[in-house]
């Protein structure tokens, strides 16, 4: 989301007020995907997850963070406000995208109903998805892969999928940078996998900003329905994304990456092999 929808919000803001100070207020570790952006500030406000109160525990910074007279805030549908429940600051200050219900019946993506809620909110039309990572990198002849799920396994195709997935990327004979992810069983998966298939690859297990790095220099990226996807699509960089376990049409309808490079394979039966074909004509196209 911090992509797919934060992004575009940003871009508005910063073409609605270029004099204005634009604040992004969350964690450090999703404010590093815009810290190179000179317009854009961070508060730091953390997300603690567990029970109600640890929840709500960043309600009060929040509104100190959000006081400020003669400011408006932008509500991307954030955990912090817990997707818009919790008052901030005045309601005329106050402007939500409710990602779940804007838009209504289409099949629009998110990046395309947050840049429609720009446009009528904030009168800025064509706000894109972006990252501000530094430095761009020189595109270089790698495939960034991730193979991660953000702990949901719906997202997985069953094994032997990933394996024969690296092989089928090292058979083209680029080399393989790979995020380990979150550590713990995720980075032991991965490990696993790239073991079975043989395949030679070099491992990322460090911030995921510094992977989005990895990701904006690449000449291909693959991996399942993640952030990594929106990274690649907001770099134009080419993807292929196995776009699994969604529990309705409309789930995949909204967080698909778009644009020209986007190739997603939409997985409504974990098939490994009609899977791994489909990866296959996909590589063969970028």
């Amino acid at each position: 989301a911090d992509v797919a929808v934060t992004s575009v919000m940003l871009a508005a803001a910063k073409s609605r007020f270029p004099d204005a100070e634009v604040v992004f207020v969350g964690p450090r570790k999703n404010y590093e995907l815009f810290a190179a952006d000179p317009q854009i500030r961070h508060a730091e406000v953390a997300y603690r997850r567990g029970n109600l109160r640890e929840r709500l525990g960043a309600w009060d910074e929040l509104r100190s963070v959000l006081a400020t007279p003669d400011s408006a805030v932008i509500d991307p549908d954030s955990r912090l406000t817990q997707l818009g429940l919790l008052p901030v600051c005045s309601e005329d200050r106050y402007h939500l995208f409710e990602s779940r219900g804007y838009g209504g019946g289409s099949n629009c993506s998110l990046p395309a109903l947050a840049a429609a809620w720009a446009e009528e909110t904030l009168g800025v039309a064509g706000a894109k998805p972006y990252v501000a990572l530094g430095p761009v990198p020189v595109r270089a002849a790698y495939v960034a892969v991730s193979l991660g799920v953000g702990e949901n396994p719906a997202k997985r195709l069953p094994d032997p999928f990933e394996e024969e997935l690296l092989r089928l990327l090292a058979e083209r004979g680029l080399p393989l940078y790979i995020d380990k992810g979150a550590g713990g069983e995720e980075a032991e998966r991965v490990m696993r996998a790239v073991e079975r298939s043989g395949a030679q690859a070099t491992f990322w297990d460090g911030s995921f900003a510094g992977f989005a790095a990895i990701i904006a220099g690449a000449g291909m990226y693959v991996g399942y329905d993640s952030a990594g996807q929106h990274i690649a699509a907001a770099a134009g960089v080419p993807l292929i994304s196995i776009f699994a376990g969604f529990p309705v049409p409309r789930m995949f309808d909204r967080w698909r990456p778009t644009g020209p490079h986007c190739n997603v394979i939409r997985v409504d039966r974990p098939d490994v092999a009609e899977t791994l074909a489909q990866v296959r004509a996909a590589v063969d196209r970028v």
